[in-house]
């Protein structure tokens, strides 16, 4: 049975405030990033959303950025960070690159400033908890959920998170996101065939 709601708020600032006080996030962020980098060269996408880390949230960007830079020259790989829809409740992903001019979005994250619009291939989703079979649990909003419903073809969805945040019991929620693969410091956690 799925907690209630007020459940899951108090279970999300609980799952926050673990985070922010890991007294070894900075070693798991270094192992994190390989794992990253390692499960990327598998995977043949041009384009990633990502996002811009809050709350002590892993930060994606400079793997990503060394996946951008190990391009052939005949290829071009676009990173990208959302930008909020108030009124959709939803995302767009803008080109971002090292030194891109930025802003804060609606909720005061933030964004690129006047760069290109685009459809991503892939997403990395941030994760505040995550269960078995792919379940994510973010902040509740709802944004990447409606996001990637709203995209055809769907991206690939994969949740990037510290090993703390597994909740064995988790199960999908309404506003839940069921993830394609979920990585950690430890490695490749779940991943759909």
């Amino acid at each position: 049975m799925q907690p209630p709601d007020t459940d899951r708020t108090q279970l999300r600032r609980k799952l926050i405030a673990a985070r922010e006080a890991l007294p070894d996030r900075l070693e798991r962020a270094v192992e994190l990033q390989s794992v990253l980098r390692a499960w990327l060269v598998g995977h043949r996408v041009s384009t990633i959303g990502a996002y811009s880390p809050i709350k002590g949230e892993f930060d994606p960007l400079p793997a990503l950025y060394r996946w951008s830079e190990a391009a052939s020259e005949s290829e071009e790989r676009i990173i990208g960070l959302p930008v909020a829809d108030r009124s959709t409740g939803s995302l767009q992903f803008h080109m971002w690159f090292p030194g891109c001019p930025m802003e804060p979005d609606a909720y005061d994250i933030p964004k690129p400033k006047g760069t290109p619009v685009f459809r991503p291939e892939l997403l990395l989703l941030p994760c505040l908890g995550y269960g078995p079979g792919g379940v994510r649990m973010g902040y509740g909003g709802g944004f990447y959920r409606r996001t990637i419903s709203g995209l055809s073809p769907r991206p690939l969805a994969v949740g990037v998170g510290y090993s703390n945040g597994f909740m064995p019991l988790l199960r999908e929620g309404p506003q839940d996101l069921q993830l394609d693969a979920m990585l950690t410091e430890d490695g490749v956690m779940w991943q759909r065939p």
